[in-house]
């Protein structure tokens, strides 16, 4: 067989294959010459004995370099004690390119260096298995929602203002008027919604934010899905069978890479529905309890959200949060006005914050109040306000940030490392 992939081998046991791929690493042993072997599906090791190839052969194996490019043909053998599973036994190499000498060595380099240099450093086992894992995420997320009465529609990224402010958008301009990338597709979500029932959206978001802390890219990727005729309970039941879902896939389908990683399995295991809830008042209790005391009407930044979550071995909602530092849209409660229906979702260990929800508000004249006690531009979302005017509906949603999910299935210590060209404040290369 030819055109085989090294994550295909198994299927193929005893049999000869051949294997386009790139040369990782090599050692050799008088006679023998070991090449590890990668092809993006997978790693593999192939085994050159000398008296049983040609010299051609023999000598082609000992000039290949690091990131080498060539064809590999071997009898496709079980090894128990490599990490595949297999090697190859040798019969015949083509060498495609000797590679320059490589920038990035097994010795140890600094971040910097190794963000430089990110379209190499994407090659290397553990970076790999970041991708592998992130790419299967995005699958179970579509899995999840055209599975379950979702459609998928897509916002657009140039937008005409921010209901929530332009400090952090970036500007640019729009022919004659100004425009800014988008920082969420949710307005337009609740206008699809409106239309189809329950949508979702899936593309980049924008933040011009000033940060350098482990959980903040300046581009990033958001799963928004709003809902018609769904209220605040509901929503939070469809996030926590959701995140369900998505984890328990990944486990499924990436357990080797979630080893390369060496991820904790049995707190992946775990995340299953449903998950535990917190008020935002209970929370202000636990808090003050560990010595991180809060006056009412602050928002948790990232040790409190750490600390809330330590307590618990699933992801956690903390919900009611004052109205006074939440969203203009986000629904009174009707028993408590001065806390609106909303839920933080935290991710346990550390991560923080991964989903942000609530139920939106659907009385127009409260929606009138709001854009003008947060002094919003009427003009340029007349159309949002004319959602309450027309058939408004109790509807809810809510925000999935890839990352920092990615960050925490895959137990990262920065978001950096969940995409693959990260922007961030002071980089905009490669």
């Amino acid at each position: 067989m030819s055109g085989a992939t090294i994550r295909q081998v198994k299927d193929y046991v005893g049999q000869s294959v051949t294997i386009g791929c790139w040369l990782y690493n090599k050692r050799s042993s008088g006679k023998i010459q070991f090449l590890q072997l990668r092809d993006g599906t997978g790693f593999i090791q192939a085994v050159v004995v000398k008296n049983e190839v040609s010299e051609d052969i023999w000598a082609q194996a000992g000039k290949l370099t690091q990131e080498s490019s060539l064809y590999v043909t071997g009898t496709v053998r079980v090894d128990e004690r490599s990490q595949s599973g297999f090697e190859l036994s040798v019969t015949g190499l083509e060498t495609i390119q000797i590679a320059s000498e490589y920038p990035i060595t097994p010795k140890e380099h600094g971040v910097d260096y190794l963000m430089d240099h990110r379209h190499l450093w994407l090659r290397s086992p553990r970076q790999r298995a970041v991708m592998v894992v992130r790419a299967h995420i995005i699958r179970a997320v579509q899995e999840y929602f055209d599975t379950n009465g979702f459609y998928l529609v897509d916002p657009p990224v140039l937008t005409p203002s921010s209901c929530e402010g332009t400090t952090n958008l970036f500007h640019t301009k729009y022919f004659d008027e100004d425009a800014y990338l988008t920082q969420s597709g949710q307005l337009y979500m609740e206008a699809a919604a409106m239309a189809l029932g329950r949508v979702y959206s899936f593309g980049p978001t924008f933040r011009a934010e000033k940060s350098k802390t482990r959980r903040h890219l300046i581009e990033f990727w958001m799963i928004e899905p709003e809902m018609a005729f769904v209220d605040h309970e509901e929503n939070l039941r469809i996030q926590e069978q959701f995140v369900s879902h998505v984890v328990q896939s990944v486990l499924k389908n990436c357990e080797q890479e979630l080893q390369t990683l060496e991820r904790d399995l049995t707190k992946l295991r775990n995340v299953t529905a449903p998950f535990p809830r917190i008020t935002y008042d209970e929370a202000l209790v636990l808090l003050k309890d560990n010595g991180l005391e809060l006056p009412w009407g602050e928002d948790f930044g990232a040790p409190h959200e750490t600390e809330i979550a330590r307590h618990f071995d699933k992801p956690v909602f903390i919900t009611h949060y004052p109205a006074s530092f939440k969203a203009f849209y986000m629904k009174p409660d009707p028993n408590r006005p001065e806390v609106v229906l909303c839920a933080d979702l935290i991710a346990p260990e550390g991560y923080g914050e991964i989903i942000g929800g609530s139920q939106r508000i659907d009385d127009p004249e409260l929606m009138q109040e709001r854009f003008v006690q947060h002094e919003l531009q009427q003009d340029a979302y007349n159309w949002y306000l004319d959602l309450r005017k027309y058939g408004t509906v109790p509807h809810s949603g809510f925000g999935l940030g890839l990352e920092r999910t990615v960050a925490w299935i895959c137990g990262l210590d920065h978001v950096r490392e969940t995409i693959p060209f990260p922007r961030l404040l002071n980089r905009l290369y490669p």
